[in-house]
């Protein structure tokens, strides 16, 4: 008889093991055990953020997570994921996840929220009364084969390492870009200190291979990037409005894969909503091929 699953909630210990459940259940995200534990306890009480596993005789069988998105003017505004290993499924364990998860956002004040699934979770998700509204393109580049030629830096610009950067001037870009970003709620309410906390100090991010382009004090254009082992995600590429349109996306991005290259990065991945067509046309010129879509739901509490 096979023991049932207990759901609780998920501490730092738990890392290693929810990482690798990640992993198998999405091999194109890259987040190391380390990024993990800072995910599981690192938030900002205002996020109200609950991480949950299902524990079936002290093996991690599942992983989930909700809170509320504070990044956005848009109150009420919630994200919810669910992993759940594939030998685990039918099971009633995402449903149990998904019960607790609803319940906690629902008493936290919650009045919508975000899911990303995969294809073969759109069943389970409508049936939990989601629907759907757009599409997320995950893609993957092997680094160990030919890169196009990197495109000339246009004068005027200074292209440098993010670990030599002022944080304050890389959240400034990183907010602007964002502001127009493909999404259900503007990213219009970046708090610094929790960006600083949350983002910059992620143990994930190697701020020196990660590329920003200068352009005297202003930081035109950056590309992030997240590292686990030989493995790299780009976690976030922009380019203030005054600068698009003159390559410089694709500038830092190609100079931030060869220094990934270089420093023994075998593969990298990256992910673009449907609806960005210059970012999505940048990774396709840089090599990166479809391993996934996923479909972005909202359901409203």
């Amino acid at each position: 008889m096979t023991t049932r699953a207990v759901v609780r909630l998920a501490v730092a210990d738990d890392a290693e093991a929810v990482a690798t459940v990640r992993a198998i259940v999405a091999p194109y995200k890259v987040m190391s055990a380390a990024a993990t534990r800072h995910l599981i306890t690192v938030q900002s009480p205002k996020e109200r953020f609950l991480p949950l596993v299902a524990d079936r005789e002290g093996e991690i069988v599942a992983w989930a997570s909700a809170g509320i998105n504070v990044w956005t003017s848009q109150p009420g505004q919630a994200h919810l994921s669910i992993y759940v290993h594939p030998d685990h499924r039918k099971q009633g364990i995402g449903s149990e996840l998904a019960e607790r998860l609803h319940q906690h956002l629902t008493e936290v004040g919650a009045v919508r929220v975000r899911s990303f699934v995969q294809p073969d979770g759109l069943e389970f998700a409508r049936n939990l009364g989601y629907d759907g509204t757009r599409q997320m393109h995950f893609a993957g580049l092997d680094l160990t084969a030919h890169l196009p030629e990197q495109p000339e830096t246009p004068a005027g610009i200074e292209l440098v390492a993010l670990d030599s950067v002022d944080p304050r001037t890389a959240y400034t870009a990183d907010t602007i870009a964002s502001l127009d970003e493909p999404s259900d709620s503007p990213l219009d309410s970046v708090d610094y200190d929790q960006w600083l906390e949350e983002v910059w100090n992620s143990p994930s991010v190697d701020r020196s291979l990660s590329v920003g382009a200068m352009a005297g004090e202003e930081m035109a254009a950056f590309t992030v990037v997240e590292t686990a082992g030989d493995r790299m995600w780009s976690g976030m590429t922009g380019t203030v409005p005054a600068y698009r349109g003159t390559g410089l996306a694709k500038l830092v991005k190609s100079v931030a894969l060869r220094r990934a290259a270089a420093a023994g990065i075998t593969s990298a991945y990256t992910s673009n909503d449907d609806e960005n067509g210059p970012m999505l046309a940048v990774n396709n010129w840089l090599g990166y091929r479809r391993v996934q879509t996923e479909l972005g739901l909202l359901k409203t509490l």
